[in-house]
């Protein structure tokens, strides 16, 4: 159950909105947050806040790459399979990630830190290749940088 202070946050900006269907995805992203990921029960709560059918959000929830419907690790990494970032390495940079971290893409680590998610772009194409942690952008990769970047969140996580 989401906390009251929350709900009612929530409800208070539906109730504000001219057009509440244009929160769906805040509301989701805002319970997800809370809870880590979008359980069937979550998005039967957003559904509730919204006054929508939830299949009306799990359409939404399966379409939009950052709503996750699965539980997933403390950093999310979205790496970008654009045709920039193709082009520039990104399948590189990917099998790298699945090499260091020992998974294959849409798993989570043992240690439930890590969960690498390709996404079909971020929007840095300037910067490619380029992965999203945690809504955090790191471009023009290469494996060191990589290793540099694994090594600090693995330090922030301690």
């Amino acid at each position: 159950m989401l906390p009251i202070e929350l709900k009612e946050s929530l409800k208070t900006r539906i109730e504000q909105s001219s057009h509440p269907k244009e929160l769906v995805v805040d509301v989701m992203m805002a319970v997800q947050e809370h809870y880590g990921y979008l359980s069937d029960e979550a998005l039967d709560e957003s559904a509730q806040l919204l006054n929508l059918p939830p299949m009306e959000l799990e359409e939404i929830a399966t379409f939009y790459t950052f709503i996750y419907r699965e539980p997933v690790g403390r950093y999310v990494i979205h790496v970008c399979d654009s045709v920039v970032c193709w082009m520039n390495g990104a399948e590189s940079i990917q099998d790298y990630l699945c090499r260091k971290l020992e998974i294959k893409p849409g798993e989570t680590t043992k240690d439930g830190l890590f969960t690498l998610l390709p996404v079909c772009c971020i929007g840095y194409c300037d910067r490619s290749p380029a992965i999203l942690i945690n809504k955090k952008v790191y471009g023009e990769l290469t494996p060191g940088k990589l290793d540099s970047i694994l090594e600090k969140l693995r330090k922030e996580a301690e």
